[in-house]
């Protein structure tokens, strides 16, 4: 065996790959404390934005498995190996996996919209795709809600994310609709003053803004009247189903009819 060469070789080996070898560790180890820096500044930043908990992970994992990734691939080509192929590759693969699970990675994307903006959260009544209910869990894929009949229904937050939604309980105070009819002939004065005492009657109806009694229609059997009231949120079905009933009774009691579609019939006997 030549020593000789052997030495030289080596010696040569370590002339050419030392100052690489060298340069990729300090990469290494300057990368691996400039992603903790960068976690740490990413945790600050969910922080003060609030992020919701179940939203955090998901994002500090898959910013770290990024940054790492990128690393890896700084280092190896530092070191002389070639990476062009394994990059094609490893985005050729990307693509495939991105394409087969597209619905899932729009109601991830959707997920994490959702609990970063916050349109809704847990315990407001939404109503969306279809469904009205009770948020009852936000889920990084799926939004699970609570319908008034106990029913549970799951909803891919893609949809949510991109699609109209109404949020019943963002606000505090909101407005009851009614239309009541009487009958023709009978008086609207009294009809107004009736309604306006029950209005007035019922603590839970709001001072402010003032309640709105109003003739919207004369229809084709009652004059038709319109009866805005505001209250606060929790109180709305409460609020609507007693004054149908009071309506239904007061009015009664009042001599006041209401009215029911009706039709005459008259009937001509032939000369």
């Amino acid at each position: 065996m030549d020593y000789d060469k052997v030495v030289s070789d080596l010696t040569n080996m370590v002339v050419f790959y030392g100052p690489k070898l060298i340069a990729a560790i300090v990469i290494f180890i300057v990368g691996s404390w400039v992603i903790k820096g960068v976690m740490l500044a990413l945790n600050r930043a969910l922080d003060k934005a609030d992020a919701d908990a179940s939203l955090r992970p998901f994002i500090r994992g898959l910013c770290e498995a990024l940054l790492k990734i990128l690393l890896v691939i700084t280092v190896l080509s530092m070191l002389g190996i070639e990476m062009t192929s394994f990059v094609a590759i490893l985005g050729a693969a990307g693509l495939a996996v991105g394409m087969a699970l597209s619905g899932t990675l729009q109601n991830f994307a959707g997920g994490v919209m959702i609990l970063l903006f916050k349109p809704y959260k847990i315990g407001d009544v939404i109503d969306a795709q279809g469904y009205v209910g009770k948020v009852s869990e936000i889920q990084i894929f799926n939004t699970i809600l609570k319908t008034p009949d106990n029913k549970t229904i799951i909803i891919p937050n893609g949809g949510l994310a991109t699609g109209s939604m109404i949020n019943y309980s963002t606000e505090q105070t909101r407005r009851v609709d009614w239309t009541f009819g009487i009958a023709y002939g009978d008086d609207i004065d009294q009809a107004k003053a009736v309604i306006r005492k029950l209005c007035d009657a019922d603590q839970r109806i709001l001072n402010e803004p003032e309640v709105l009694i109003a003739v919207s229609a004369l229809a084709d059997s009652s004059v038709n009247f319109t009866v805005r009231a505001w209250v606060q949120a929790s109180d709305y079905w409460d609020v609507f189903f007693d004054m149908n009933e009071n309506i239904y009774k007061r009015f009664n009691q009042e001599g006041l009819n209401i009215p029911f579609p009706q039709m005459d019939v008259h009937l001509h006997k032939p000369e």
